[in-house]
């Protein structure tokens, strides 16, 4: 079979990357086109276009780049037309997805969609949409499946691919990683402010606020394999800041705390059982049209899931020195670092089982094969 899947940002090339090693599994023969990243094309396959040519964030900054996204669908819709594949499989995104999605919909393409575009997290009038174009419709997240079947439409949980991914990745010497990555004995405190530069200028400035206040700690800050070592060299002025790009799964691994930028992060160190802060902040016009569409009590996954505040959000205003430091400390040797880790296991239980990867791959092939 002929597979066509398109994926953006890290976390998307994180779970593309493990869909086609369970479809090469299924079967032995497909050919795979994709637009992804680094670990999707270690896989095998055809990359297209890779998801760092097209990282944009926040509504400004997709207005400023709107030509180059037009361009982009247009070229994205001749490449499928050209490579004519026998399942189109899409992978969060929804900006650029759900625009490919009616279009290939309309070619009579079959449309899978693995990981669901947040509707339900706002414009959940898009679920008419979505019925219309996704013939099938793979979720990670248990909530979202209830949300689904309010709308009469049918979609598969498989699991959250996460736990497959972060279980693989539980065997780090600590020694031997402190060691090569010249880091102290001091318990260690992540950093992880995010992926994109827009984000990373926001948040790892207030992140390294504090690193005054917890002298006894090192605050190692996770970069992103989509920047170089260029653009964090600035932040690196202290004695007790470290950095280690592209090794996030490793760093957490052995860290004893985190402040972490919602998103995928937050949910991942969840997983390492580290207790962390949740920190966000964008540029003031977007976080003002973010809050008049966003529907939800909590910005992260981990409380998202939980459906009650695990850990602790600081968003926009509060997001401060004097704020941070606060909810790092309590974080650290408190009764609530214990609560924290209690509530992890519950969590790590309500996101099913192992293999998400496998169940959607099997599931495709399958419906494929009919």
């Amino acid at each position: 079979m002929k597979y066509y899947i398109i994926a953006g940002e890290a976390s998307g090339d994180l779970h593309g990357s493990n869909l086609m090693k369970a479809l090469y599994k299924e079967d032995a023969n497909a050919e795979i086109r994709f637009w992804g990243g680094d670990l999707m094309q270690n896989v095998g396959g055809t990359l297209v276009k890779h998801y760092k040519e097209r990282s944009f964030m926040g509504f400004l900054e997709v207005i400023q780049n709107i030509s180059k996204i037009f361009k982009d669908i247009a070229y994205c819709k001749s490449d499928i037309t050209s490579f004519n594949p026998d399942a189109l499989i899409f992978i969060d995104n929804s900006g650029f997805n759900l625009r490919i999605a009616k279009w290939a919909k309309e070619q009579n393409f079959q449309t899978s969609y693995y990981i669901s575009p947040q509707v339900w997290a706002s414009r959940a009038n898009r679920v008419h949409a979505i019925k219309r174009d996704i013939d099938h419709m793979y979720v990670i997240l248990p909530f979202v499946e209830d949300f689904y079947r309010k709308y009469d439409y049918k979609v598969d949980f498989v699991g959250h691919p996460l736990i497959d991914a972060i279980e693989n990745r539980k065997n780090v010497d600590e020694a031997v990683f402190r060691k090569e990555h010249n880091l102290s004995n001091n318990p260690i405190i992540a950093l992880l402010p995010g992926s994109r530069k827009q984000e990373i200028n926001k948040m790892l400035a207030i992140m390294l606020s504090v690193t005054d206040e917890f002298a006894a700690y090192e605050f190692v800050i996770a970069g992103a394999p989509s920047q170089e070592f260029e653009f964090y060299k600035p932040f690196l002025k202290k004695k007790n800041i470290n950095f280690i790009s592209n090794k996030t799964y490793d760093l957490l691994n052995i860290s004893h705390a985190a402040i972490v930028t919602s998103g995928t992060a937050t949910l991942e160190t969840a997983l390492f059982k580290v207790p962390q802060v949740v920190c966000y902040k964008a540029n003031a016009v977007s976080y003002q049209i973010a809050r008049r569409i966003i529907t939800l009590k909590y910005i992260s996954l981990v409380n998202l899931i939980m459906d009650k505040e695990v850990v602790k959000e600081l968003i926009q205003g509060d997001l401060n020195t004097k704020q941070l430091k606060k909810e790092l400390n309590n974080i650290l040797t408190s009764p609530k670092r214990e609560e924290i880790l209690k509530n992890y296991e519950l969590l790590q239980q309500k996101l099913g089982g192992k293999g998400a990867s496998e169940k959607t791959a099997h599931l495709i092939y399958k419906r494929l094969k009919k």
